[in-house]
């Protein structure tokens, strides 16, 4: 500790006339509490003035509250000193009276140095500064033990770590062991579903072929039905020109074969309503081109091809034959038609052009309208315009890819034009079951409207 005598330090530099000794923090503690209990034995008179106040302190409260004055005192008042020397002398006469001796008794260095300090024998720098070391030795010796103790509660902690890893790796192998299992549980759930599924598709099948049975049976039956009804108007026809005395006779005969007529067509109209009953068939609320748009991206073309649906015709009268049929699908390769259309103009230009024609057709026709074009990733996000599918072609995709995939996932019997002058759509689509239709031909078309 460094300082001065003003700052409750004590130091030995006035008294020895040499360099200031700096005394241990333990060493001046134990001064100072000498220092206090000899307050009660001094004559008030001989208090110095700065210590009265804590001359009157409680013994316990001296040392604490009054420690920087005390030290403060005994550091420049030699005179105090000696009286504190002569008060410590009386109650521990036996280790002072060793100390003046030159012997150093076999006490705690801490109070062996204090009395030293206060006694003042020849050596008694020599005992402070022993006590200091002594006290150096104890801190490293209590430094050492802490470490120890710290390096043991280390290991100990090393173990307990050690035994924990133990546990959980043994919780993780039965943890493994049941996700093996589960694994296996999965895999024959998987392979079970898989069979489920390949009975659906077989019973989905089955009820398709029926389906066409049945279609086939009732265009036989409606056929008959006709004729029939042809039969008996001709009947009928006979039976007023043979009988045209007999009116009201000819017009019973006439309610009654009407009845049957009525009756007939009746039948025909039950039979179909069970059958659509008998089938399940309900309204899509998902047509199949909205599915394309959403996962033709994420899906791999399947390379089935459907059964071909009509002859190609590149004739532009053609287009206005093929959008008259119920539920017709158009399908337009979009830069295709643009760059022989209107080439020159930006690809923007382009497509606002050939959009803004087709939500006519659309409106004009009824028909299923979809465009596609190249690139997703070139151009900003277009909105849907008012019935029109506009579709753009992902990364690794082209639009004549997107254009086969939307053919391919309409139903078989669906009426699908493809508008492209690209042969090599054209031949793919036909052979898929769609109109190919050239580009020329939308163009005049729209140009006609």
């Amino acid at each position: 500790m460094t300082g001065s005598a003003a700052d409750g330090n004590l130091t030995t530099g006035e008294e020895a006339g040499g360099a200031e000794l700096v005394l241990p923090e333990p060493v001046r503690a134990r001064i100072v509490e000498l220092a206090a209990d000899a307050l009660a034995a001094v004559p008030a008179a001989e208090i110095p003035p700065t210590l009265r106040k804590v001359a009157k302190f409680a013994p316990q409260r001296r040392a604490r509250l009054g420690g920087p004055a005390i030290a403060a005192q005994l550091a420049s008042d030699a005179v105090f000193r000696q009286r504190v020397a002569a008060h410590v002398s009386e109650t521990a006469g036996e280790l002072v009276a060793a100390l003046r001796s030159g012997e150093v008794p076999p006490a705690d260095p801490v109070e062996v140095a204090a009395l030293a300090y206060l006694v003042r024998p020849p050596d008694w720098r020599d005992l402070i500064a022993a006590a200091e070391r002594t006290l150096h030795a104890d801190a490293g010796r209590a430094a050492l033990a802490a470490r120890v103790a710290e390096a043991e509660a280390r290991a100990t902690q090393a173990e307990h770590d050690r035994a924990v890893a133990w546990v959980e790796a043994d919780k993780l192998r039965d943890e493994l062991v049941r996700v093996r299992e589960e694994l296996a549980a999965l895999r024959r759930e998987n392979r079970r579903l898989a069979r489920s599924l390949r009975e659906a598709q077989t019973g989905h099948e089955q009820a398709l072929n029926q389906l066409a049975t049945e279609r086939g049976r009732a265009a036989r039956a409606a056929a008959d039905h006709e004729a029939e009804l042809r039969r008996l108007r001709e009947r009928l026809r006979e039976t007023e020109q043979a009988v045209g005395a007999s009116r009201a006779a000819a017009r019973d005969a006439r309610a009654a074969d009407d009845a049957r007529l009525w009756l007939l067509v009746e039948t025909i109209g039950q039979a179909v309503q069970g059958l659509r009953r008998e089938l399940g068939l309900q309204a899509a609320d998902r047509l199949p081109a909205d599915v394309v748009a959403e996962t033709h991206a994420r899906q791999p073309a399947s390379g089935v091809r459907q059964p071909a649906r009509a002859l190609a015709d590149d004739d532009p009268g053609r287009l206005d034959q093929l959008l008259a049929l119920p539920r017709a699908h158009v399908v337009v390769d979009g830069y295709n038609v643009t760059k022989r259309g209107f080439g020159d103009a930006p690809l923007e230009r382009q497509r606002d052009r050939l959009i803004k024609g087709l939500v006519g057709l659309a409106a004009r026709t009824g028909a299923e309208v979809t465009v596609a074009f190249d690139g997703a990733e070139r151009v900003p996000a277009v909105p849907r315009p008012r019935g029109v599918r506009v579709l753009f072609s992902r990364p690794g995709q082209t639009a004549d890819d997107l254009i086969r995939h939307l053919v391919r996932a309409e139903p078989d019997g669906r009426p699908v034009v493809v508008v492209s002058s690209d042969r090599e759509v054209a031949e793919s689509v036909r052979r898929a079951g769609a109109y190919p239709v050239a580009s020329d031909a939308l163009l005049r078309w729209l140009d006609r409207g």
